[in-house]
């Protein structure tokens, strides 16, 4: 099944018009916002404090939270609670978080302001090419989907499905897509990821990671009630 739905090209653009059509319109109050501010003191070491993360060499990637879809942050904090999602550093916390909690420190966080690393990988212009081709078109012969077909068209999300992957530390990326091609990491729709990771080589990895991170990210901060973003 997973071959049939990437052998034709415009077949993850239409999931991705379908579940963005289904989302429901999130629009968190300002208490849920401040509330969540105060329950994300934990988080703020390893995701600092404008919930921008962090990537340092040699040492664990934390992610870009700031910004991404309120669903989707608070659907991986409830995979990590309950072990759908492995992480010994996540774990714990998520497990320290009511349902409510969990639900306004997402609002929190997407009620921040997302900005690219300041700091990007080293690689040379032939590498970012390679990754911009395989982000924007993917490789066909290979049967790799571009990325915009699932992350919209410039890899900024869509809905709670498919979180805004432009602008993410390069290194996090990196990680995760390796986590989809080894099988470590599930709960994607269809399996998607998994069979796409799954024909990427480390080189792939490598360029379309590093590619990404250069990207602006969506300006993903949560409408308020009465729908005006902040």
């Amino acid at each position: 099944m997973i071959t049939s739905v990437l052998m034709r090209k415009h077949r993850g653009s239409l999931v991705a018009s379908v579940l963005l059509a289904l989302a429901p319109i999130a629009a968190h109050s300002d208490s849920a916002v401040e509330r969540g501010e105060a329950s994300a003191a934990i988080c703020i070491a390893c995701h600092q404090a404008d919930g921008n993360g962090i990537a340092l060499p040699g040492a664990n990637p934390w992610p870009r939270l700031a910004g991404l879809d309120p669903d989707y942050l608070a659907n991986q904090l409830r995979a990590f609670k309950s072990g759908e999602r492995q992480s010994a550093e996540m774990t714990p916390f998520a497990t320290m978080l009511s349902d409510e909690q969990i639900d306004d420190v997402a609002a929190y966080y997407s009620s921040l302001e997302a900005r690219t690393p300041e700091s990007s990988t080293e690689v040379s212009r032939d590498v970012l090419d390679a990754g911009q081709k395989l982000a924007r078109y993917g490789d066909w012969n290979r049967y790799i989907v571009p990325c915009t077909s699932c992350h919209g068209p410039d890899n900024q999300g869509v809905g709670s499905a498919f979180p805004d992957i432009s602008g993410q530390h390069a290194d996090y990326l990196a990680q995760q897509l390796t986590a989809w091609r080894e099988g470590t990491r599930r709960g994607d729709p269809l399996g998607l990821m998994q069979a796409i990771a799954e024909r990427m080589t480390d080189d792939d990895v490598t360029a379309v990671s590093a590619w990404l991170s250069t990207q602006p990210p969506a300006d993903g901060r949560v409408a308020k009630a009465g729908g005006k973003a902040e």
